[in-house]
């Protein structure tokens, strides 16, 4: 069986943005050399998350929208019983738990099997600092 790890590291300015990082899942599933396997795509952070989804900007904005409803950003300690710890984003962590922390793609024939218009994203709910995520591709 063949492996390949790597992790890749964002740091977004923006508290909550969604990166299209599918070009470089991919190359690195190319070069794992792994025709048939899985990749794991996986948010290495307990305020950041990786999906799968349409790469469409109203589909974006309804996303941030509605999950600022769900958990709205409120620094405060009155809101969150996080925040009395000296945080600011417990927001994000609610945020992070709807989105999920990975993603599992089927490598078939060296390249990701996905639906259609289906990519992978980071997304970001606490910006502002570096954040890893693993790619581990296994297979054969």
């Amino acid at each position: 069986m063949k492996s390949r790890t790597e992790y890749l590291t964002f740091n977004l300015p923006a508290r909550m943005e969604f990166l299209n990082i599918t070009s470089q899942v991919e190359k690195i599933v190319t070069q794992s050399g792994v025709r048939e396997g899985l990749c794991l795509v996986n948010a290495m952070h307990i305020t950041a998350s990786v999906f799968i989804n349409d790469d469409e900007p109203g589909l974006h904005e309804d996303y941030k929208r509605w999950l600022e409803q769900l958990a709205p950003f409120d620094p405060s300690p009155q809101r969150y019983a996080h925040n009395r710890t000296g945080e600011d984003n417990a927001d994000a962590h609610h945020k992070r738990q709807i989105m999920g922390r990975e993603v599992v793609v089927a490598v078939t024939n060296g390249k990701l099997d996905f639906g259609p218009w289906e990519q992978i994203f980071y997304a970001e709910f606490d910006g502002r600092r570096p954040k890893r995520v693993l790619v581990k591709v296994i297979g054969e």
